[in-house]
């Protein structure tokens, strides 16, 4: 995060000078990259996936699976409390939004079709994020 700010004492002047257009879109407008176009959508390396906005850890990448959607999937966050799920009733379906815990960021949505252990498909956005490789 290049902002000193705390993410909850964050204007939106101040995520817009933080953030690419690109990024504001998605993690402040709650916008979707089209699949097959945004990072790590076949990333498969070793590492944690962080939020773009404040840097929160977000996703192991042992969690990551290929789900053939075109965006980043995973079956759990690195731990339930950082991220919040919120309702959203846009484009004519319900579904779960995913948000950064800390900074509010939308990150994408969870449905209840992905593997083992959990059932759960954490479809994000690769801009929402980013990655660190571990050795």
């Amino acid at each position: 995060m290049l902002n000193k700010k705390s993410p909850k004492d964050m204007t939106e002047a101040d995520w817009r000078e933080q953030l690419t257009p690109e990024q504001y879109r998605i993690l402040r407008e709650k916008g979707t990259e089209r699949s097959f176009t945004g990072p790590y959508w076949n990333t498969f390396e070793t590492g944690t996936y962080s939020c773009t906005a404040c840097g929160s850890k977000l996703f192991k990448s042992d969690t990551k699976f290929d789900a053939g959607c075109g965006w980043p999937s995973f079956f759990e966050p690195v731990a339930p409390d950082v991220v919040t799920e919120h309702s959203d009733t846009t484009l004519g379906m319900v579904r779960t939004e995913i948000c950064c815990a800390n900074c509010g960021g939308h990150l994408g949505h969870v449905f209840p079709d992905g593997p083992p252990p959990t059932g759960l498909r954490y479809c994000m956005n690769g801009t929402s994020m980013t990655f660190k490789t571990e050795k």
